[in-house]
């Protein structure tokens, strides 16, 4: 017996390589180091450094993940007795994660210079948000999968009821953390149903490990018919489907988005759902995949419904928090035409990550021009808030037409290029009654991002009774928010600037 523990764990251990996790282990490291900082340093020093410190800490981890980017080799690789696995995919993905992370570090900066809020705790939250969800979009096994997305969760059940003195955000987080709760209770019940189906030795194919995705794969393609195989798929899928706010899981949304701090709004719109969507893509292309005749009408359906309905429902919506949680579900049903091409047309994977790059890029520019525009209650921010926005700030309103026209899809910008892959890639995959369905919310989209660009450029007149100063004109804040304009239209007039399309 003590022989046969030996062995398991010199198996175990073998394949244990930490130098594979070191930019998640730095990021960790980063994010305790803060904490200390906070403790020894006087308070007015701590409150200038540590928002730097977060922000130049991730930089410089950055760099080192993009440098061992290059360097890979392109194969899947396995680590920590399959717990992990590495491929170009999670190596694209773990750097978007970082950016995402720096840049909401960024607006964290703006919104809480207008609060009375502990500083060093939010950055710390965001920094192991990064963390796990570079950890998650690398698990290849069910306990590393919802390790991980626990602690992202829990961590935004904290920030999405930041600011505990305003109303809103309180219950934003409560309704976060109930329907959390409830989503992680439906993804837990699918992957016992898995783990216990998959481990029955009766049943062909049955494993001691059945929780691991290459082992469940090759179950579930000789047991396909199998019924409690296809109540527990279906139970995973919606339980990722809340993550990523697709319809009917996308109840939330709106109030949680309207709710929480604007940059806890981003980094859900944009890290989250990411997150969400490669896990679904993992799963889908490999643990689920003897399921995609079973998966695939089902998905289509909730594919169809989240545009149309994130579309028809944002159309009559006057605030721009709100607004953007509407706009948000629908592009969570474009990402699912992407996704679902992909189970059989292979560079489609990387038209819903350049699709996410496009979003993240316009997304954070429309939510920077929030957080500079928005007083101490940002809530609370309607349309009127943006009339004649062009003659009081004209920077700022060229910002935010030029995110809300790349989230639109219009040309030349980024997010025309990213529409226009995953669109071909739904025709190639036949998918036609889709691509209609989300050329359709297309157009509707347009009606509503131009209804807010009106408001900026053709709006009326109004005093200028705002106490919000004027962006300087060379600034941090300037360099941020054109970087991402320029990495917008780049992308739109040369898409081989991006090179995630192979």
């Amino acid at each position: 017996m003590n022989d046969l523990l030996a062995e398991f764990l010199r198996g175990f251990t073998a394949t244990n390589e930490w130098t594979v996790i070191i930019p998640e282990i730095m990021l960790a490291i980063l994010a305790l180091g803060m904490l200390g900082a906070e403790m020894v340093l006087p308070k007015k020093s701590a409150q200038s450094l540590i928002p730097r410190l977060a922000m130049w800490g991730q930089a410089l981890i950055l760099v080192i993940l993009v440098t061992a980017g290059c360097s890979y080799g392109g194969d899947v690789k396995s680590y920590f007795s399959g717990m992990i696995e590495q491929t170009d995919v999670t190596h694209m993905m773990r750097a978007f994660f970082l950016v995402c992370s720096i840049l909401v570090c960024y607006l964290g900066q703006i919104y809480l210079s207008k609060q009375t809020l502990a500083k060093t705790e939010f950055y710390h939250l965001v920094i192991i948000i990064a963390a796990a969800m570079m950890l998650l979009v690398q698990s290849a096994h069910f306990v590393m999968l919802f390790v991980a997305l626990e602690t992202v969760t829990v961590a935004f059940y904290v920030l999405v009821a930041y600011c505990r003195n305003n109303s809103l955000s309180l219950e934003a987080g409560l309704k976060y953390l109930v329907l959390g709760a409830l989503s992680s209770g439906i993804l837990l019940f699918g992957i016992v149903l898995l783990y216990g189906v998959a481990g029955n030795p009766e049943l062909a194919g049955s494993s001691h490990d059945s929780l691991a995705y290459g082992e469940l794969a090759h179950f579930i393609n000789l047991n396909a018919d199998n019924l409690l195989v296809k109540v527990g798929a279906l139970l995973v899928i919606a339980g990722v489907c809340f993550k990523i706010g697709a319809v009917p899981f996308q109840i939330w949304v709106p109030d949680v988005y309207q709710g929480a701090p604007t940059p806890v709004t981003a980094y859900l719109a944009v890290a989250s759902k990411a997150a969400g969507f490669i896990v679904l893509l993992k799963l889908l292309t490999g643990p689920l995949a003897g399921l995609s005749e079973f998966l695939v009408p089902v998905l289509s359906v909730i594919a169809a419904v989240t545009i149309l309905f994130g579309n028809i429902t944002a159309v009559t919506q006057r605030n721009v928090k709100r607004l953007m949680g509407l706009s948000g579900i629908a592009h969570a049903g474009y990402l699912l035409v992407g996704v679902i091409a992909a189970l059989t047309i292979d560079w489609a994977v990387y038209a819903v990550i350049f699709y996410l790059v496009t979003y993240l890029l316009a997304s954070f520019a429309v939510f920077g021009v929030m957080a500079h525009l928005a007083n101490s209650a940002d809530a609370n921010q309607e349309l009127e808030h943006y009339q004649d926005l062009a003659r009081r700030r004209p920077f700022l309103s060229g910002i935010l037409a030029c995110g809300l026209g790349s989230l639109a899809g219009i040309p030349p910008l980024g997010g025309f290029i990213g529409k226009l892959f995953l669109f071909v890639a739904a025709f190639q995959a036949g998918l036609y009654g889709l691509l209609a369905v989300s050329v359709i919310g297309v157009v509707i989209s347009i009606y509503y991002y131009f209804g807010w660009i009106r408001e900026c450029y053709f709006g009326a007149q109004l005093a200028e009774t705002e106490t919000v100063e004027p962006v300087p004109f060379l600034s941090a804040d300037r360099l941020m928010l054109g970087a991402l304009v320029v990495g917008t239209v780049a992308i739109g007039l040369v898409p081989a600037v991006l090179p995630i399309i192979p």
